[in-house]
């Protein structure tokens, strides 16, 4: 199995932390948030990796090559324009559709820390033969996915924005999305976007198809967003967190 690390961004919620160093080689004590997501994935087997970048490229690649690349094999793919979580996994269909051992892969933010486990999340992808699965959990977000009575989503609600249901679903609950997703393959000859575009809007096309778009409860599970200065500072003291493998 193959995975993908969204660390591509601007990080402007972590200035001045990002003033210098992309938001990838922010530190939580002494360890950057790509060594830590990368020593998740190895937890769960997974050796290939792609990663793409724009702000401050070139550091990530010197870095994992200072570091041999945590012992994984590891691509990078350079956007020199930011193309959002759907035109930055687009431009890294390549990496997959060459992948023989897997019909589906992990994709992760660089800025989340959790204990979610990636193994039930592939279980439950496969066992559903849903096209993606995304991590969820009930908890206050000012954006949030909906979901029908089976954890298929329906919906999107955020703060000054409408609710966008598909027609197979008149009645949702909302739960909040976690950045972690485990996609199939086959996504790639549906995407019909092109250039800048993020993911969640076409999950609801796809969704609206018919396509089965899941949501994998990650209630039982820690999960951190890092995308804040004050959110890294609290991380730090995380039990939870600190404890994720090396």
């Amino acid at each position: 199995m193959r995975a993908m690390i969204l660390a591509a961004g601007l990080g402007t919620r972590l200035r001045p932390l990002t003033n210098d160093r992309p938001k990838a080689l922010v530190e939580i004590n002494g360890r950057t948030l790509l060594e830590i997501t990368l020593a998740r994935l190895r937890g769960f087997e997974i050796r290939e990796v792609i990663v793409n970048v724009h702000h401050f490229a070139d550091m990530v690649v010197d870095y994992l090559k200072a570091n041999d690349n945590f012992g994984m094999w590891i691509e990078i793919s350079r956007e020199e324009v930011l193309l959002d979580t759907g035109g930055g996994l687009k431009k890294a269909a390549h990496f997959f559709l060459a992948d023989e051992s897997g019909e589906h892969f992990l994709l992760h933010n660089v800025d989340v820390l959790s204990s979610i486990d990636f193994e039930r999340m592939v279980q439950l992808h496969l066992e559903s033969g849903a096209l993606a699965t995304l991590a969820v959990q009930e908890r206050a977000s000012s954006r949030q996915l909906l979901f029908d009575e089976d954890e298929g989503l329906c919906g999107r609600k955020a703060e000054g924005e409408s609710v966008e249901i598909t027609p197979s679903a008149p009645q949702c609950h909302p739960l909040a999305f976690c950045g972690i997703h485990v996609i199939s393959r086959r996504i790639f000859s549906l995407l019909t976007e092109e250039g800048v575009f993020p993911i969640v809007p076409a999950y609801l096309q796809l969704a609206a198809q018919g396509e089965n778009i899941l949501g994998f409860r990650a209630d039982e599970y820690s999960w951190r967003d890092l995308g804040t200065v004050e959110n890294v500072r609290r991380a730090a003291s995380d039990p939870d967190l600190t404890a994720l493998p090396r």
